[in-house]
């Protein structure tokens, strides 16, 4: 059946105003690293492309190696975007990144111009589209200056295959470098966006943080990963499913699942509860609370495996207000647990 989108789909999700830029993003944009591979139905993809949009999701993150494999996940929203989004796209923000292992030999991964030029053009053929809105450099390159990566983001932009630019994974001392040379290359850094939950809270530390470089250049912020891979779910509550991603292996190794940590999760889930939330709502609600040193998060980066996940995950825009006592009573159980897949791109 043709898809027309829902009339009233920009009533229930607030936007946000991504650094000093004129973009706006949900508060809650969705991730296509996990489903939309060739490992799962297209039907069901679709079905929640759809119910995301229906929904005030206007925001699309893709990878060029998202799958499996590689690439898939961009060719098949490259499909749904024909049969269904091609008439919104300017109600659309879509984005894509290169950095990680792509294809063999030295050209397919890391920051070099060659290999973020490259896979941005893959990346477009992929999706069929003329261009995407944000292009991210997906992690620093130890062995790459970051005037040639970031010249290699410019590149993008002045040539009309990305509107904007981002970073991702960047310390906050590398993010205000990076951002300095963009600047005297005359395109502005858009946009961060780091891995950031209740049980990683890296962006908080440091002199700046994060969210203070973010706030001193201008640029906004979307965290990916708000509910640590799934352990900020009940998923996990009373062990591990046979369907779940620890069980597969997938991002999320049973070793995490400690006693303490499953200790601060079912305390976690006690509090949302008493808020009227799931836990998942929860911890999407309080990434994107205000930070007291810097702008904060802008837009919380979420995946879904059906439609259902994605109403129920979508749902926590309706309560984003906390309480002093519920930050403090939050801030017992929500600490540093060793989870952070990404850290040693912070060491680049």
């Amino acid at each position: 059946m043709t898809y027309e989108a829902a009339e009233n789909r920009y009533d229930s999700m607030p936007y946000r105003r991504v650094g000093r830029s004129g973009l706006h993003l949900p508060a809650v944009s969705l991730g296509l690293w996990h489903n939309f591979g060739d490992d799962k139905p297209f039907e069901t993809q679709r079905a929640i492309l759809r119910r995301a949009f229906d929904l005030g999701v206007t925001h699309f993150d893709l990878a060029n190696n998202y799958g499996p494999p590689y690439g898939s996940a961009e060719t098949n929203f490259g499909r749904h975007f024909k049969d269904d989004f091609k008439p919104y796209r300017d109600e659309l923000v879509i984005s894509s990144k290169a950095g990680y292992d792509m294809w063999p030999g030295p050209y397919g991964n890391f920051g070099s111009r060659k290999y973020l030029l490259a896979s941005l053009d893959q990346s477009l053929e992929r999706m069929g589209l003329d261009y995407v809105d944000i292009f991210y450099s997906h992690r620093p390159d130890p062995d790459t200056s970051l005037e040639e990566t970031m010249g290699a983001l410019d590149t993008a932009v002045r040539s009309g295959r990305a509107l904007y630019a981002g970073i991702s994974s960047y310390s906050p001392e590398k993010t205000i470098e990076a951002a300095r040379i963009l600047q005297d290359l005359g395109t502005p850094l858009l946009i961060h966006q780091p891995s950031y939950s209740m049980l990683n809270r890296w962006t908080e530390n440091g002199d700046p943080n994060l969210y203070q470089a973010l706030e001193q250049v201008g640029a906004g912020c979307v965290a990916f990963s708000p509910l640590a891979q799934g352990l900020l779910t009940d998923r996990y509550l009373n062990g591990v499913p046979e369907d779940s991603r620890a069980a597969a292996g997938k991002s999320l190794d049973t070793a995490q699942l400690s006693d303490e940590n499953l200790r601060r999760i079912r305390g976690l889930n006690e509090i949302a509860r008493s808020r009227g939330q799931s836990l998942a709502q929860m911890a999407i609600a309080w990434i994107l609370r205000p930070q007291g040193t810097g702008g904060g998060v802008t837009s919380a980066l979420v995946g879904a495996s059906s439609v259902r996940q994605l109403e129920d995950t979508l749902a926590a825009v309706n309560n984003l207000e906390f309480s002093q006592e519920e930050l403090h009573r939050i801030d017992e159980f929500a600490v540093e647990s060793d989870i952070n897949l990404w850290a040693k791109a912070l060491e680049a």
